[in-house]
């Protein structure tokens, strides 16, 4: 009972030390040691992206390291406030597993302090972050291996235990992706892979979850340990969570660190930084989120809500401060935080895979903006910028916004008379008839209608 009360079980509050290990896929063309595609497609057929060097093969040796991965890894490392290690040196780490084609990951790890150390990130310390190697893709239930992974550049964050809840971890991985998101670094669509080290400060000893792939299951894994742990006890081992179960269970013992047996890898040259290396990626880093919320919102005089849709997305929000350089940004907001959106969502993608150019969403908007076109008919023409925009002057030109009373009239006209029937309904007081042969107006004039004279011109003739 005592220790029911110092440890409160309610889920979500129940407290102990965990500390992270974050593995992320670096985005690189190539694998880290080949030149192999480095294509982390999800439903890939297997060992098509394969080579002598990232499958193990005998007498086989790594190309000098990816420099693109190495220098993504350093600005990483930067973003997390790492000091950066001047030199580094490529270690293996041993382990008897059949993803492992050559018995031994390479990684800047091990016996060496890493990438970077003594970093912090939103308050929870940063022991180190590493670069290595991904392992192949082992099917146990099968014993097939898919060697299209191995190879892929990784980047490994360990934080220091400083969480005490499943909730601190959760709130601060999302802050985390979100800034890695700004860095565009690591590729989000692949996802993370954790490792939870988790135990009831001097009570249980520590044990590590591995291969948690979402920030829910995270989460989950985080409270029932700690609740069995609670109930238990526990050893030092390793242990995975079954989501269907919402349980952990054992694997095997914990590995030390001199179970890795780690040794210099011979084959693989030291890396060594210059201090002006350093400086250079450290001024490409971006504004945090944080500072990107705090200027849009100073800057342009926007509500917090539409400036978080706009700071979400790093893209965005540098396409929205282009645009407004040449347009009123109240005016401008909507037609980002709606209209962009809308046709993004609705081609599946995002700013990066269509090739839309500033000049010409501001010249749509301008259109818009000084009545040469309708709202609508702007809506339209920006469902056309997919995948590439274009200038709308010549469309202008031919689709411009009918304004003039007489033309609309004629049209009003015509679609009193193509709905009799409808105009019965509106007569009757049915509201909704009045908005259905308005839609009719803007159909026949291919949205080209001003929606107010036009509005005005429907309700004098249904009089």
């Amino acid at each position: 009972m005592k220790q029911m009360q110092e440890h409160s079980v309610e889920r979500g509050k129940l407290k102990g030390m965990a500390g992270l290990e974050i593995h992320a896929y670096i985005i690189t063309k190539e694998k880290l040691f080949c030149k192999c595609l480095a294509s982390r497609e999800k439903g890939l057929r297997v060992n098509v992206n394969i080579c002598p060097i990232c499958t193990g093969q005998p007498g086989a040796k790594p190309m000098l390291p990816n420099e693109e991965a190495v220098r993504q890894a350093v600005r990483i490392g930067l973003m997390l406030g790492c000091k950066i290690n001047p030199f580094m040196k490529w270690q293996r780490k041993h382990y008897e597993w059949p993803d492992l084609p050559k018995g031994y990951q390479n990684t800047i790890s091990g016996g060496t302090s890493g990438v970077g150390i003594n970093g912090e990130f939103h308050g929870i310390g940063i022991w180190s972050m590493h670069l290595e190697e991904d392992p192949a893709a082992w099917e146990p239930d099968t014993g097939c291996v898919d060697y299209n992974r191995s190879g892929l550049p990784l980047v490994e964050i360990i934080t220091a235990p400083d969480f005490t809840t499943a909730d601190e971890v959760v709130n601060w991985l999302k802050k985390l992706l979100h800034s890695l998101s700004y860095l565009k670094s690591v590729d989000g669509n692949a996802g993370i892979k954790v490792d939870v080290n988790v135990n009831l400060p001097k009570k249980t000893e520590r044990v590590e979850i591995k291969n948690l792939n979402s920030i829910e299951n995270i989460a989950k894994a985080i409270e029932y340990e700690l609740d069995r742990q609670m109930k238990e006890g526990s050893q030092r081992e390793t242990r995975r969570f079954d989501e269907m179960k919402g349980k952990t269970f054992r694997m095997r013992g914990k590995e030390e660190v001199e179970d890795y047996r780690f040794i210099s890898d011979p084959d693989l040259q030291d890396i060594v930084f210059d201090s002006k290396f350093v400086d250079e990626l450290k001024k490409s880093l971006p504004e945090s989120p944080e500072k990107k919320l705090d200027n849009i919102i100073k800057k342009f005089k926007i509500g917090e809500n539409d400036a978080e849709i706009l700071a979400k997305n790093i893209d965005i929000a540098e396409f929205f401060e282009k645009v407004v350089e040449k347009i009123n940004a109240g005016f401008a907001l909507p037609w980002v935080t709606v209209e962009l959106f809308r046709f993004l969502n609705y081609n599946k993608t995002n700013l990066e895979g269509v090739d839309i150019k500033v000049e010409h969403f501001v010249e749509l908007l301008e259109m818009v903006k000084s009545g040469k076109i309708s709202v609508l008919k702007g809506k339209q023409i920006l469902n056309q910028f997919y995948p590439k925009s274009f200038s709308v002057k010549n469309i202008v030109a031919k689709e411009g916004k009918i304004s003039d009373k007489k033309e609309l009239e004629k049209v009003a006209k015509g679609v009193i008379k193509e709905n009799v029937n409808v105009v019965k309904d509106y007569k009757s007081g049915e509201k909704n008839a009045f908005n259905y042969l308005m839609g009719e107006i803007m159909k026949k004039t291919n949205r080209r209608a001003d929606f107010n004279v036009a509005r005005e011109v429907l309700k004098e003739m249904l009089k």
